[in-house]
């Protein structure tokens, strides 16, 4: 066999060392296929029984399988009247046929032949005897002949015999009967028509022959296929990549398995002819086999054992070749992994070439430390992936692999870089902390000095100038002084010799300086000494200290802040300045304190496992797309996929290329260049995030895909491709890939918003993580819509859902029994509630079964209300949990209790802004209506005694005068949120009806829930006088006035901050509104309670409430 690897980058094999033990299998196996084929067959040329079958069946001659009194064998030629009429070529093709049969020793005894003329003439005889004469191709030893029996032919055959016995040339005999015959050939030998007892059946023979001879040539050509398949293996060249082995390898097994079928096959057939041969025996064990068939059943044993002897020298030889194919692919595997690992390794030794051994600070020496250790995190999995491969190459040569002188070599060089990677980083990570231990000592060393000087300067002047003060003093020198050994440094010269490794000009001036210090902190107590001692001594006149500095310090100043803030000093001067790289390609300098350094650090790591997760990541999504998702439309893996799988690509994986093309061309690229300013990736996730709502499909996707999943999980087809890809675990741990970076993205954001902090890009990054959380959620959101069942529309049509959660519902039914009534109040119905932009959906939640995602609950569809015709009440029953929601006239109310205060607000806020939107939209609607129809707007006055003021939209006919002041009347009709004064908490809002049959009862459609001003309200202001009012308004504070809707209040004043004082004509109380809620809490006249106009069918009605929650609703249909 021979390997074409070409071109050797890592010094591959190109030839290999064909092993005497493989040659020797190769020359068994190609002796044994010759010898069967030379055993087969005497003779090559002559015909065939299946050639000449027509012949044979006209038995003119037989060869029934008897033998001679020497072994002779036996040709008999019974009656054939029409012997004379027979070709040429068919006398010749059956006597070479025949004669071709016995082995080669019975045929060269020579061949005894019987002709049987009994009923024939002499004149047919002579003819006979001449043309076998000249016709017989074999060794020719007795001829007997049964010679006519009616007497004149007798007569003739006697007399004629004589004379014409020298022109037959060979020895004929000339027999009356048939007991003369058995003179010469045994009766057993003989068949029942010439007296004998042989049985034998012409066809049966011709039977036996034909599938003796079909056998042998089938036996034949497989042992020709068999040697030729053993060259093609034997001179195959090995690939020099893995793929191309293992379609080798895989093509030469199904060569082998067919040439294992033919084989079996040819077996198969060589037991079946023997069961035949050996049928007689079976039937009647006391069958006495004519020579003939005992000769056939030696060939068809002969040919089997050789068959069997063939098969097995080549299942040795394919056993070598195949071990051949494997241990190449695991050499193009091994090498395939050091091409990918050795660059890897120079990558990291590069790198850490790069690292300092030199410090110039405690911090600086602690920072590179750090990043240090990182690195050596990630040289660790580099390294243990280089050892992983030598061992795995160390294992090759042990069971002997063929390519052992190259493995070997690249074996030592991976261990020799590893070894020397791993010196290098513990060399580094000595020096550094050599360096900073050298560091730690030097701050030891000053801080005893300082606090040295500062218990010279803090010793009090007065406590000295008594002998037992000076004494103490004394005492107090001498102990601080004892310390001196554990803190300073001893020798300069042992410190030189110790830090040599690490001593640079900086550092050695800082030791020096320090011991320019410690010298100088000496020589100050020796001198303090001296004077304590001569205090100590004798007592003079008081002597005062001087203060070992020249300066004097405050008195309020703390020793503490002194030593810090000479401390800040000098860190100050060896800090340096860094560069950071801005995204438009900038640089900006600045001076980093240590925390800020430690964040940006902090920030570079974080960054950096976003950037290799990412990598790591989109790998993996290639992965399985190209090892699995390929694979399905790959026609060679087709017959390993189960019907449950065919078309179900789209299933199984989702929109994953579609992820995974959006990774690749953009995201990636995009990540990396924001490399080395972490803290701005929020803009790279902000431009992205359209884009990133690709994975709520995927996501949604999921249940179908793990279904799926899980029926066809054992197959043969994900069983094969996760053994091409070298995978640990199963296609569906890579499904869930997709699932899982779409969450990590907000834990990494979270972690570069907590080491970001007052960076530019902070509020990038906190919009960016709010951003993702979004997605999260509407993922959420949607895994839940989609489990939906009976609901008969097209979920897609209600518009985006904004929130969903689970509830307790009271239902109450206006017109239902009060029995009904008040028995929904104590039972409640749990209810999943969608909110959507257009619908409220009320589901009833299933139980949960299943596995996996199979387990996420389902949601049975009971009712919808449109948001274009619901109203809400934000508090209801004086439970702070509950809110109320119902249709335009309250004909059925839910009462919806969320599970905390939290998840009530936020539905009630998230319904408020849809209902906002809506009245929004309806407004301008309205408003660009009523421009069309008028072009300036009338205001009634207060005073006013109309009865009923009409909105034009709403109108098609009647009031002509009045046309100008219902459009007006359109535009004021919005009220302002009850936020707007802090001093009114609680008015129903007047509410727009299209319910022409309901009475006004209380809660109907929208009203404008945000704040009006006077530009909203088209420039209307308020006036002194009497007013009707139209809604409920309880007071906020001691000084604001209570109404009820139907109340006749008066519009005294106006008073500061927006308010006016008003008087309640029915209860003549008085007191402050603001007058924000005045313009929508009274109408335009005394006598009008409600505002509405008609249209056919449609209304609109502005009516009261006797509740004081605060209730919004929506517009429903209108039309301008």
């Amino acid at each position: 066999m021979k390997d074409c690897t070409g071109k050797q980058e890592y010094g591959g094999e190109r030839f290999v060392r064909i092993s005497l033990e493989e040659m020797e299998s190769y020359y068994r196996c190609t002796k044994c296929c010759q010898q069967l084929q030379n055993d087969i067959l005497q003779r090559e040329d002559g015909p065939f029984a299946a050639e000449i079958g027509h012949e044979l069946q006209k038995q003119f001659a037989i060869l029934p399988g008897g033998r001679g009194m020497n072994g002779n064998p036996i040709i008999v030629f019974p009656e054939f009247p029409d012997f004379s009429e027979l070709e040429e070529e068919e006398v010749q093709n059956v006597l070479s046929y025949l004669s071709s049969i016995p082995s080669v020793a019975a045929s060269g005894v020579g061949f005894n032949l019987v002709i049987d003329r009994r009923l024939d003439r002499w004149a047919a005889v002579r003819a006979t005897l001449l043309r076998i004469a000249g016709s017989f191709p074999g060794n020719l030893h007795l001829v007997l002949v049964l010679r006519p029996t009616t007497l004149l032919q007798r007569t003739l055959s006697d007399f004629l015999f004589k004379y014409n016995r020298d022109e037959f040339k060979m020895k004929v005999v000339m027999l009356s009967s048939v007991t003369e015959l058995h003179a010469y050939i045994d009766p057993g030998q003989l068949t029942t028509e010439l007296g004998g007892t042989l049985e034998y059946c012409h066809d049966s023979w011709i039977s036996h022959r034909t599938a003796i001879e079909a056998f042998a040539l089938m036996v034949k050509t497989t042992a020709q296929t068999l040697q030729a398949f053993g060259t093609e293996l034997a001179e195959t060249e090995l690939p020099n990549d893995a793929e191309a082995t293992v379609n080798l390898l895989h093509t030469h097994t199904l060569k082998k398995d067919k040439m294992k079928e033919d084989l079996q096959v040819a077996l198969s057939q060589g037991g079946r002819l023997l069961e035949c041969i050996n049928e007689p025996l079976q039937t009647d064990p006391e069958y006495s086999m004519t020579y003939d068939e005992l000769e056939n059943l030696a060939t068809v044993q002969r040919l089997l054992g050789q068959l069997d002897e063939t098969q097995t020298a080549f299942d040795d030889f394919w056993e070598r070749h195949r071990t051949k194919l494997e241990q190449c692919l695991q050499l193009r595997h091994f090498e395939q992994h050091f091409r990918e690992v050795r660059p890897q390794l120079d990558v990291t030794s590069e790198r850490l070439s790069g690292f300092s051994e030199v410090s110039v600070s405690p911090a600086h020496a602690e920072h590179v430390l750090r990043e240090l250790s990182g690195h050596e995190d990630k040289a660790c999995d580099t390294l243990d992936r280089a050892l992983s491969l030598a061992s795995e190459g160390d294992r090759l040569i042990e069971n002997s692999h063929y390519a052992e002188d190259s493995i070997r070599p690249k074996c030592g060089e991976l261990r020799g870089v590893c070894e020397e990677i791993s010196f290098t980083l513990r060399s580094k990570k000595s020096l550094l902390l050599t360096a900073l231990e050298l560091h730690h000592a030097l701050e030891k060393a000053l801080r005893w000095c300082e606090d040295g000087i500062f218990l010279l300067a803090s010793q009090p002047v007065d406590r000295c100038q008594s002998q037992d003060g000076a004494e103490a003093a004394l005492q107090e020198l001498e102990r601080y002084l004892d310390t001196g050994p554990l803190h300073t440094l001893a020798d300069r010269s042992a410190i030189c010799c110790q830090y040599e490794a690490v001593l640079t000009p900086q550092l050695m001036d800082q030791v020096e300086g320090v011991f320019q210090k410690q010298i100088s902190v000496q020589e100050m107590f020796e001198k303090r000494r001296i004077s304590l001692k001569k205090l100590a001594a004798k007592q003079t006149r008081p002597v005062q200290p001087v203060a070992p500095r020249p300066e004097v310090k405050s008195p309020l100043s703390s020793p503490n802040q002194e030593r810090k803030e000479r401390r800040y000093s000098a860190d100050s001067a060896i800090c340096k300045k860094v560069e950071s790289p801005i995204h438009n390609g900038g640089t900006r300098h600045a001076s980093l304190s240590e925390e800020e350094e430690n964040l940006a650090v902090l920030r570079r790591h974080v960054m950096n496992e976003l950037l290799e997760t990412e990598r790591a990541y989109v790998e993996e999504l290639l992965c399985v797309l190209d090892g699995y998702a390929a694979e399905m439309d790959n026609p060679a893996m087709a017959h390993l996929i189960p019907s449950t799988l065919l078309s179900k690509k789209v299933v199984l994986f989702g929109n994953m290329s579609e992820i995974y093309q959006f990774h690749k061309r953009t995201f990636l690229k995009e990540l990396e260049a924001y490399t080395d300013c972490p803290e701005l990736v929020g803009r790279c996730f902000l431009e992205r995030m359209k884009d990133l709502q690709i994975y709520e499909a995927y996501c949604q996707n999921k249940p179908r895909s793990e279904s799926l999943w899980r029926q066809c999980s054992d197959c043969a087809f994900f069983q094969e491709c996760q053994k091409k890809l070298e995978h640990k675990l199963g296609l569906d741990s890579y499904l869930l890939k997709p699932v899982q970076r779409i969450t990590k993205y907000q834990l990494l954001l979270k972690e570069l918003l907590k080491y970001s902090k007052g960076c530019d890009g902070c509020d990038d990054l906190q919009e960016a993580l709010s951003s993702i959380l979004g997605i999260l959620k509407a993922v959420n959101d949607s895994m839940h819509l989609i489990a939906i069942t009976g609901y008969e529309g097209n979920l897609s049509e209600l518009g985006r859902l904004l929130m969903q959660g689970s509830f307790s519902v009271w239902t109450e039914h206006k017109k239902g029994h009060a029995k009904v009534k008040d028995l929904a109040r104590f039972k409640p119905m749990q209810r999943h509630l969608f909110l959507h932009q257009k619908a409220l959906l009320f589901c009833k939640r299933r139980e949960e079964n299943g596995e996996g995602y199979e387990k996420a609950p389902s949601y049975s569809f009971k009712h919808s209300l449109s948001m274009s015709a619901v109203g809400f009440t934000e508090n209801a029953k004086g439970d702070n949990k509950k809110f109320e929601i119902w249709c335009n006239s309250r004909d059925e109310v839910f009462i919806v209790q969320a599970p905390t205060p939290e998840i009530k607000t936020a539905w009630v806020n998230e319904i408020r802004k849809v209902l906002t939107q809506q009245l929004n939209a309806c407004r301008v609607t309205v408003l660009d209506a009523s421009q069309q129809k008028s072009s300036d707007s009338v205001f009634p006055s207060p005073n006013s005694n109309n009865s009923s003021i009409s909105l034009s939209p709403f109108r098609s006919s009647g009031q002509k005068n009045q046309k100008k002041q219902e459009e007006k009347k359109a535009e004021t009709s919005v009220m302002s949120d009850s936020s707007s004064s802090p001093k009114h908490k609680g008015w129903n809002k007047a509410s727009l009806s299209v319910d022409a049959s309901e009475e006004n009862d209380g809660y109907s459609s929208s009203e404008d829930p945000i704040n009006s001003d006077a530009e909203d309200e088209g420039g209307r202001k308020l006036a002194p006088g009497k007013y009707t009012v139209v809604a409920d308004c309880e007071k906020a504070g001691p000084q604001e006035l209570s109404v009820k809707s139907g109340d006749m209040v008066q519009l005294i004043r106006e008073g500061e901050e927006g308010l006016w004082f008003v008087k309640n004509l029915r209860s003549s109380k008085e007191g402050w509104v603001a007058a924000a809620n005045l313009l929508s809490l009274i109408s335009e006249s005394k006598s009008s309670q409600s505002l509405s106009s008609s249209d056919g069918s449609v209304s609109g009605n502005v009516s009261t409430s006797s509740s004081c929650s605060e209730t919004y609703t929506s517009f429903s249909d209108i039309k301008p």
